[in-house]
């Protein structure tokens, strides 16, 4: 298990927010953090600090740049998330990405568009593809969400989802999106299933308050699921000294030296 470092971009600035509030239209999204400082100084830090495998996220529009400035500071560290198609994922791979993620590319009217997923396949390949499957819960059950995360699919995260999906990408990356940017504790049950059902790498993102989280995810993912930070992080606004999470992944690789 590992800490996977994250930037999020909006406009074109490195954001934190409340993932259950992004709108298209910004008065509506709640805001944890935001920052003139570009995502290129993130990203050196999580160079520097030799944390790769973190990812960076274009939440709408106009944030081109400032992904590719993120990408090119850290080349080969971090994958690529947001609008992301076959039209534009060469573009970012290019610049430095490690992988592609995508969500909304490949749902169409609820559903997994297979031929999409073929022609994005084609492009990049299997091993430099990363799924998003962010979700929500609903009457006791994980539904995979798109746009924005307002719109639920009929694609719920269960092992036989994550089996089929598996055999087309390197990783998954799942946002409990309810809890995302609120800080009230992960969501142990999804990380739970994400660690038994998951036959490919997962990163888990949500709820993160303390650096006890790392240890909590270890122990319910039984060490099969990564962990990201965000609002949490002191460089992010939050509480979470980024440092003793760096000292966590130290600790981390002597264990599995060991």
């Amino acid at each position: 298990m590992r800490f996977r470092p994250c930037i999020d971009l909006r406009g074109g600035r490195v954001v934190q927010i409340v993932g259950g509030s992004l709108r298209d239209d910004a008065a509506g999204t709640v805001t944890n953090f935001e920052t003139d400082q570009s995502p290129a100084v993130f990203a050196h830090a999580y160079q520097a600090d030799q944390l790769p495998g973190g990812h960076v996220i274009a939440l709408g529009p106009g944030n081109r740049e400032a992904a590719l400035a993120a990408l090119q500071a850290f080349p080969g560290g971090l994958q690529m998330g947001g609008g992301i198609t076959p039209d534009n994922a060469l573009d970012y791979l290019e610049a430095g990405a490690s992988h592609v993620i995508v969500t909304s590319y490949v749902f169409r009217d609820g559903q997994i568009d297979t031929q999409r997923l073929a022609a994005l396949l084609a492009v990049v390949g299997r091993q430099r593809l990363v799924l998003d499957l962010s979700c929500r819960k609903r009457n006791g059950v994980y539904w995979v969400v798109t746009d924005r995360w307002q719109r639920f699919t009929d694609v719920a995260i269960s092992q036989e989802t994550l089996t089929r999906l598996g055999e087309h990408c390197a990783e998954f990356l799942v946002h409990g999106v309810d809890g995302e940017g609120q800080r009230l504790g992960i969501d142990a049950t999804l990380v739970e299933l994400l660690g038994e059902w998951s036959p490919c790498p997962v990163t888990y993102a949500g709820g993160a308050r303390a650096l006890s989280d790392l240890d909590l995810v270890k122990q319910h993912g039984r060490g099969r699921v990564d962990l990201s930070i965000g609002s949490a992080l002191d460089i992010f606004g939050g509480d979470v000294a980024y440092q003793a999470v760096v000292a966590w992944q130290r600790a981390e690789e002597q264990v599995r030296v060991l």
